[in-house]
């Protein structure tokens, strides 16, 4: 008999098996993984701050997969974007059905909560998640380009601006009591 998957909202006892998939999606990715404090601030916004919401796959009692997003807004449909900002799959479990699980659960959320769109980027080696993505009907926003500012461009940008911003002196009013 093939093992069932669950698929759920994570529960904070989740907290050691997500970061380990985010380790894991890091290394599949080739990019740094979240040092010590940036793990804590993830786990932190996830569980206690709410800034992103987690949905967990679970098999086997192990944690296999997770799919984290937020939400956006789009003033031209007037309505949310779900956002998707991470989706992995553990490798032993890719093919299986686990990452068309966790990304219907996130069309179901967008669904309920009368999105009017999903969203999430794609590294351009990744195909095999690219054929994924279009056998689903998804599209890539060709004519859109993607930006970034890193903290340390925010800082540099803030301080330029403290910089040249002019000083106001604040201008003392008149009582007119009588």
């Amino acid at each position: 008999m093939a093992a069932r998957t669950v698929i759920r909202r994570a529960l904070r006892s989740d907290s050691s098996g997500f970061i380990e998939l985010v380790l894991e999606l890091a290394k599949f990715e080739k990019l740094v993984p979240p040092d010590g404090a940036a793990r804590r601030r993830l786990v932190s916004d996830v569980f206690e701050k709410k800034r992103v919401h987690l949905i967990v796959a679970e098999r086997d009692d192990m944690l296999v997969g997770y799919a984290l997003y937020f939400f956006t807004y789009s003033s031209f449909l007037a309505r949310p974007t779900l956002y998707l900002e991470d989706i992995f799959v553990k490798e032993g479990y890719r093919g299986s059905g686990v990452g068309s699980a966790l990304f219907g659960r996130c069309v179901d959320e967008a669904d309920r909560l009368d999105c009017g769109r999903m969203e999430w980027a794609v590294l351009r080696w990744n195909s095999k998640a690219i054929g994924f993505y279009e056998r689903l009907g998804a599209k890539s926003l060709e004519e859109w380009s993607t930006y970034r500012l890193t903290s340390d461009s925010i800082s540099a940008l803030n301080d330029k601006k403290k910089a040249r911003a002019p000083t106001y002196r604040r201008q003392r009013t008149r009582s007119t009591r009588t």
